[in-house]
């Protein structure tokens, strides 16, 4: 599918159907008479990996795949067993779809280049965190998978150069969230979109369209016990909120904090700290993605006062960065106090 770039052809929307992400997809399609479907065959390939996750999750302690692996992944983290499980799942499952070009993991220091052919088909790079949060695992916390769809630079002759595209450039972005119910939300740049896996069934189904984000809404999320090596601006907005009565939510999965924005309103920040001057986050992996997600649903993605997060241009693919994101009043606040 040729997503944001030719003009669709609308097609009438029906009322009180019941609608698959499968569905969907091919509803997106039918947009684009000149559309391969390669593109379509990657949100497939998405879908099914994450009902694969979902179902490893739900049954982490019976099948005894909680804790750590004994490992270090790229970024020097603890490598958790479901986070090995997640990767593998995901990277097979895109390999055998042949419109992906290039897959790049959080969890792999290196993209994995799997087709190189300068054909006239659209190719696509699939970039995922395939479990954010994956800490919160062991005391039944929620988790997530990120990911987002670049497409292939065919006039790069390094494959890998295709990766290091600014956020806007991205085809699609979504999320996973395997918490009380299984939520795969997407956006393909024609707003936002949210599903809910139903175990009786087997399907995504559609819950909500064109989602968008309350302008304002008195609640913040950040690792306050980061505190005082935030920033002093970031320490004085935090100050100011609390005494205008803000809340405080933070669940330790950027997944599970930005559904709950997205849903009610509020900010999520990651602020730089001592021990990670430039940031945390990564911007492939989780920073872009949520970016565009949040702004294709009314709200804000900066990275920095003025910067906006989609507009950051990448040198590495593991590159990190402070992240402010939200509803677009409340980013505002933050913005204003840096």
């Amino acid at each position: 599918m040729s997503a944001m770039i030719d003009t669709p052809v609308d097609t009438p929307a029906r009322s009180n159907e019941i609608v698959t992400l499968q569905a969907h997809i091919l509803q997106q399609q039918s947009r684009y008479p000149e559309a391969s479907g390669q593109f379509s065959w990657i949100l497939s390939a998405l879908a099914i990996s994450a009902k694969m996750i979902a179902s490893h999750v739900r049954r982490a302690r019976l099948d005894d795949v909680l804790g750590t692996v004994g490992n270090q992944n790229v970024q020097g983290e603890q490598q958790q067993k479901l986070d090995v499980i997640a990767n593998d799942i995901l990277l097979r499952t895109l390999g055998g779809r042949e419109g992906v070009a290039i897959v790049a993991s959080e969890e792999n220091e290196e993209p994995v280049i799997l087709r190189t052919d300068d054909s006239a088909e659209r190719k696509y790079c699939v970039l995922f965190d395939p479990l954010d949060g994956s800490s919160n695992l062991d005391v039944c916390g929620a988790v997530g998978t990120i990911f987002s769809i670049l497409r292939k630079d065919r006039r790069s002759p390094d494959p890998q150069a295709s990766l290091l595209q600014c956020g806007a450039e991205q085809v699609a972005a979504g999320y996973v969230l395997y918490g009380s119910s299984t939520v795969f939300v997407l956006t393909i740049g024609l707003g936002v979109d949210m599903f809910v896996l139903d175990p009786a069934y087997g399907a995504f189904i559609r819950v909500a369209r064109g989602m968008q984000i309350p302008k304002t809404n008195k609640c913040y999320s950040v690792n306050e016990g980061n505190r005082l090596s935030f920033p002093e601006g970031y320490q004085k907005y935090l100050s100011w909120a609390q005494e205008r009565g803000y809340s405080s939510r933070y669940a330790g999965a950027m997944v599970a904090d930005v559904h709950r924005i997205l849903l009610q309103g509020g900010v999520f920040m990651y602020p730089p700290t001592r021990k990670a001057p430039k940031g945390k986050l990564r911007l492939m992996y989780e920073a872009n993605p949520m970016a565009m997600i949040v702004e294709q649903a009314g709200g804000k993605a900066l990275s920095a006062p003025g910067e906006r997060i989609l507009d950051v241009r990448p040198t590495d693919i593991h590159q990190r960065v402070p992240v402010i994101i939200g509803s677009s009043e409340e980013v505002d606040q933050v913005a204003a106090h840096l």
